[in-house]
């Protein structure tokens, strides 16, 4: 045989082997990995009368992402998982009259939520005027607590919105649930950080906002409505309630308020499929209630997946012979 037909025939035999590996590949199911983060949702529900309703079913919810139904993988009722609650207080100039009302309201806020049910919750204390300081670190120690509480005072700027922004930053490295109690009038005059930057450090931290606004001066030309709207604003977008209070003695009833929905919270959480992806990160979510009397506040959104920008990487799939591709 000569050389040149003896390499015709070693590139024949190559070419054969090649197509029976390419045959065999072909009928098994080629798997590249993707990474699926459960993403999980604390929801609040009410009826018409704005009751609280803590008997529900997983079948009574439904979860859409970006507008595409989720089934729920996760359903706690009441749930029991551990609490984090950063309790911020406004001490700066314009709160000086009503500081005493609010410490020692805290103070019984700290009491009863440290000593109700889970005892893996805790507290951490923040106060902000100019300058925002965690006055003491997570912990379930109400008597050290208490005597740092009773220690805060402050001076003259507000910045509101770099203190929810620590305080989320914080949180974030947390496990469980997570709250955000924040007491102010709702000034704003000194932050670094602006309102959309605070809201995004809470929803990545999957914390719920509670703001609760002593407004001793109820004529709007005298109050500083922007930080009012924008405290509402945050509530809504991480399923939160604002309260409204004319006077710091009416603090109790709003801290018991936000005692009993953080109790009887439902923890939800899905897996993303089909999920049609955006330019932007942020994915709009939305908890609805099979029955029209019931309504859901839960966050209304996460940061996620975005579509890939032109020059970087396409997204992980699952290949399947002869089939579509699979997100």
């Amino acid at each position: 045989m000569s050389a040149d037909a003896a390499r015709k025939r070693a590139c024949a035999t190559v070419l054969a082997a090649a197509l029976a590996l390419a045959a065999g590949l072909a009928a098994q199911e080629i798997v590249i990995p993707v990474k699926v983060n459960l993403v999980h949702v604390v929801a609040t529900v009410k009826n018409r009368a704005g009751q609280l309703v803590g008997s529900l079913h997983k079948e009574d919810f439904d979860i859409f992402d970006n507008g595409v139904r989720q089934e729920v993988a996760v359903f706690e009722r009441e749930t029991d998982q551990p609490l984090s609650v950063a309790l911020l207080v406004d001490v700066s100039g314009s709160t000086a009259q009503d500081l005493k009302f609010e410490t020692e309201s805290a103070v019984r806020f700290i009491r009863a939520l440290i000593s109700d049910r889970n005892p893996q919750d805790q507290v951490a204390l923040y106060a902000f005027d100019d300058l925002v300081t965690q006055v003491h670190s997570y912990t379930r120690n109400i008597v050290s607590l208490e005597s740092m509480m009773r220690q805060i005072h402050g001076s003259a700027g507000t910045s509101l919105y770099d203190a929810i922004w620590l305080a989320s930053r914080d949180l974030e490295l947390r496990e469980g649930r997570k709250a955000l109690v924040l007491v102010s009038d709702g000034g704003e005059t000194t932050s670094k950080i602006d309102s959309h930057r605070a809201l995004e450090a809470a929803q990545l931290a999957d914390a719920v906002i509670y703001p609760v606004i002593v407004m001793p001066i109820t004529n709007d030309a005298g109050r500083n409505i922007g930080g009012e709207h924008a405290l509402q604003f945050m509530a809504e977008g991480t399923g939160g309630r604002t309260f409204l209070l004319s006077e710091g003695a009416q603090l109790d009833r709003a801290f018991s308020s936000i005692i009993t929905e953080l109790r009887t919270e439902y923890l939800l959480g899905y897996y993303p499929h089909d999920v049609p992806l955006t330019k932007e990160r942020f994915h709009k979510l939305e908890v609805k209630l099979k029955s029209p009397e019931l309504r859901a506040s839960a966050r209304n959104g996460y940061y996620g997946e975005a579509e890939a920008k032109a020059g970087t990487p396409a997204e992980p799939i699952t290949l399947k012979p002869d089939s579509r591709k699979k997100r």
